[in-house]
This record gives C-alpha cells, structure tokens and sequence, in this order.
C-alpha cells in the first residue's frame, strides 16, 4: 500500500504501539492487569486524540502490527466498530456492516482451531456481547420505523426499502438466538471463548426480556446459579455493567410474571449497594459511566416504587424506602386516589421492548409500527395494575378489622355480596407466586447475598401481608406475623453515624 492520500498509508506511533501491545496480551503475555489498561485507557485516549469523530484505520491496513492473526482482526473490526457507533449515526449500510463483522467473529470463535490460547479480559468480553444485542435492538427499531416511514411517502424511501428487502435475513432473531446459544452452551472452554460463554447468558436475558419473554429471560439465568456455576458467577460479579444487566432484566421478568417478592428482593439488594456506592463514591472507582449507573439506579427505584405498592410484605431497606418516598411519592398519592401513577413509572423505568417480526416491505400500509411492542408490554402491565389497584382498595378495608360481615366489607367497596367474594378469591390468588429457593454459600450467592434464579426449582408463596378466612358471612382477618429487625436498628444507626463523622471531617477547622 503506497501513496501519500490513502489515510490508512500513515498511522500514528501511538496506535501502532497499541494495536502491538494489545496482541501481545492476547496471544502471547495473557495478562490481564496490562489489557485492561490497553482496553479502557489506552484505547480511549487514542480514539479521543486521533478519531474523535471518524473510523479507526481498517484491519488491513494494521494487520502487519499483529502478524496478520486473523481471530485478533476480528476482534480488532469489532472493537473499532463499537467506536465508529458511538461517534457517528449509523446508517442502513453501516448497520448490515455491523451484522457482518459479528457474524465473522463469531464464527471465527466457535472455530476451535482459531480460539487457541487467545485471552480477553471479561469487560472487553461482556462489551462485545451487549453491542451485539444493542445493534440488534437498534436495527429491529430501524427497520420498522422505515416500513412505517415508506408507507407515508414510498417513493422517498424506496432505496432503503429495496436495500432492507434485499437484506432480509440481516440480524434475524433466530440467527442471533443462535449465536448467543451456541456461545453460552460451552461455559468449559478455553481463553476467550470462556469468557464469552459466560456473559451470552448475561445477554440472552437481556434479549429475551426486550422481546417480552420474561420465563425465558430467567431461565436463561439458570446455569449461573447452579452450584457448578461459582466461577461463572463470580466473573459476571467481576464486570458491574453485567452484574447490573442480570439484576436489572431480571427484576422487570420478575415483576412481569407476578413474582414480587423476588423482583423486590434482586432490585432492593444491588439498588441499596449502589446508593451506599454514590455517596462514598465507590461506583465513580469502577469502569463504566457513572451518568449510566445513575440513569439505572433511578429506572430500578421506580420499580421498586410500584413493587412497595402492590406488594407491602416485601422488605427493602430504610434509606431505600426515603429515597422511593422522595422521588415516587406524588404518583403513589395518585394511585391512591384512582388517578393513573403506575403508568407513569412503568414507562419511565421499563427497558425499550421490541418486536423481531419482519415488516412487509412490499405493503402500502409499512409494517408493524416500532412501538407497537413496546405499547403492547405496557398494556399487558397496565391490565394487571388495573386490578392490583382494586386489590389495594381492599387490602385498606381489611386491616382495619380483625372480622367483618362479607355484605358490609363489599358495601365500602360498592360491590354486591356474590361479586365481592369473587373478588377476594381474586386477591389470594393474584398474590400467590412462585419465589426462589433460599440458596446459601458464596458457590451460589450474588453480590449483593441473592440468587437472581434457583437452579433447584421454586416454591410455592403468597405475597399477602394479611391471611383471611370466611366463616359464614363473616370475613376473619389477621395480619402477617412482624419479625423485630433489631439488628437493622443499630446498622441504621451505624450508618448514620458514620455520614456524621465524615461530614465532621471535611470542615475547616482552620479558620
């Protein structure tokens, strides 16, 4: 390659260094304290300095820094792809591109004789895989809104019509499904095929969660809570965005499938780990933008709001609970009052549903709509509030009694008698759900001391704070049995004491 006008003729020491060193440690050294370095400093400064806002020189052209190893250039393509993304809008030519650089990594992956002895640390690993269900979302959204674009003028979009027609099984569902299966079905491979393996269950769930298949969302969490799985889940623990994307996919499958208790519980547990990480700045320590952590932590808070709600008997923590009152407290009051509040939270807090079905590119009418999904998801949601916010009408009545006439119960609830006990069969049943098993041992605990899925099967429970009974006309009622924390008392305390001391500390005594 010669020529003064061929940009990729002349590439700065700096990225030729990289590009060396970066090969080294996944070939040769497979030392993972110097490719994180490489990963999340190095290669940032150089896309920052040199390609703030264009594409990173072409494998070809760097090829000779590597000694031309082919696995290493795809993971090359890959990682400068993910850049060129996030600088530029892609368009329809650089979102098939983008299906095509994955597909060649992955089979180059899956391609035993190729994998041998190539280390990549798990953030660069998990980052591969959530680009790769990102750009399916991304392209899922494009593809319909260009149906439902053309069916308004069809002769301004025909080209990307007649480019999306000819590409019809670029980023396929099945296809992808089939990738991440075959990468998370050999957790006992070598190098980076290990790590991977890992983290495709970490993203099936992701996926299936966005396609609104919230049992196949847990399942796919399964394998890293089998007591087998300690090594797996400990490097998920490893990498915090995953850690996140597991709890925080986890808790909408859980709150979807009626599962409160458990949705309350993985969603409590990180979110109060991250509210003691903002205010002792530890989260600012880990890789990944805190804006991000924040965004999260704020959507998982409006969950738990709405989880509190219709589910009282689960326990969060205190500080947890001030923070919910402080942000979500005016739409709980709506609730309250039978105006809409839910609603409001769910969409503000669900992760943006999609639909993998292919638009008729051919029909005068487009496709289906881009947020037809994500409407249906929230309807289905709103279904179930709808009658949740009934049951909490109720709920107010009966703790007031220790016993109540049925005819007089179903009279503060303008309800006739027959009704009124179809109702209360509803409520017992609408809040019994399945939870996980208790699971003990760091083989098989998060981070945060709970196992997001049971690999040993679920168990039958109620999610009710009162049991009631029917003799007769007469409704008897008592409360759940309350267990004195008092240790929680005194670990408030100590936390308290402790925001104190450190604000005592940082004042200028000086003066």
């Amino acid at each position: 390659m010669s020529g003064g006008d061929d940009p990729d003729s002349c590439l700065p020491g700096p990225l030729k260094d990289f590009v060396f060193d970066l090969h080294d440690s996944a070939r040769r050294s497979q030392d993972q304290s110097e490719q994180a370095v490489l990963y999340n400093g190095t290669f940032r400064e150089i896309s920052q300095k040199y390609f703030a806002s264009s594409a990173w020189p072409s494998p070809e052209s760097i090829s000779s820094e590597c000694g031309g190893d082919p696995l290493f250039l795809c993971f090359y393509r890959e990682l400068t792809l993910r850049h060129l993304h996030s600088v530029t809008r892609p368009g329809i030519d650089e979102r098939i591109n983008g299906w095509h650089v994955y597909r060649s990594l992955f089979d180059a992956i899956l391609s035993q004789d190729e994998e041998k002895s190539m280390y990549v640390i798990p953030e660069w690993s998990f980052d591969i895989l959530h680009e790769f269900v990102y750009q399916f979302q991304g392209f899922c959204q494009f593809r319909t809104q260009a149906a439902t674009n053309a069916s308004k003028n069809r002769a301004a979009h025909h080209e990307a019509l007649a480019t999306l027609g000819a590409n019809r099984d670029v980023w396929a569902v099945e296809t992808v499904l089939f990738y991440l299966h075959r990468l998370a079905s050999t957790p006992t491979a070598s190098g980076a095929r290990k790590h991977l393996a890992v983290f495709a269950s970490v993203v099936l769930s992701r996926l299936e969660c966005l396609l609104g298949d919230y049992r196949a969302s847990l399942t796919a969490l399964v394998p890293l809570y089998a007591p087998e799985g300690a090594d797996a889940l400990r490097l998920v623990d490893s990498v915090f965005q995953a850690k996140l994307s597991v709890v925080y996919h986890a808790g909408v499958s859980y709150l979807m499938t009626r599962r409160y208790k458990d949705a309350t519980r993985v969603l409590g547990g990180i979110c109060a780990f991250m509210q003691r990480g903002f205010k002792t700045g530890q989260l600012r320590k880990l890789p990944g933008s805190t804006d991000q952590f924040q965004k999260l932590f704020d959507r998982m808070i409006a969950l738990l709001a709405i989880l509190t709600h219709i589910c009282p008997s689960a326990k969060l923590d205190d500080g947890l609970l001030r923070t919910i009152r402080d942000k979500h407290g005016n739409q709980l009051s709506k609730v309250e009052s039978g105006e809409e509040g839910y609603e409001d939270m769910f969409i503000f807090a669900c992760p943006k549903f999609i639909s993998p079905a292919l638009p008729d590119y051919n029909s005068s009418e487009g496709g289906v709509a881009p947020t037809d999904a994500y409407a249906l998801q929230i309807k289905q949601f709103m279904n179930e509030m709808s009658q949740q916010r009934m049951l909490h009408k109720l709920r107010s009545y009966m703790k007031l009694y220790t016993s109540i006439r049925v005819d007089k119960l179903a009279g503060f609830n303008d309800t006739e008698s027959t009704e009124f006990l179809a109702r209360l069969l509803s409520y017992k049943h609408k809040m019994r759900q399945l939870e996980c098993k208790s699971l003990s041992g760091d083989a098989v605990a998060s981070a945060n001391g709970d196992a997001v899925a049971s690999p040993n099967g679920d168990v039958m429970g109620t999610a009710l704070d009162i049991h009631f009974y029917i003799t007769g006309d007469m409704i008897h009622v008592g409360e759940e049995e309350k267990v004195r924390r008092f240790e929680q008392f005194f670990l408030n305390g100590i936390m308290a004491n402790d925001e104190i001391m450190r604000d005592v500390d940082t004042i200028d005594t000086s003066i």
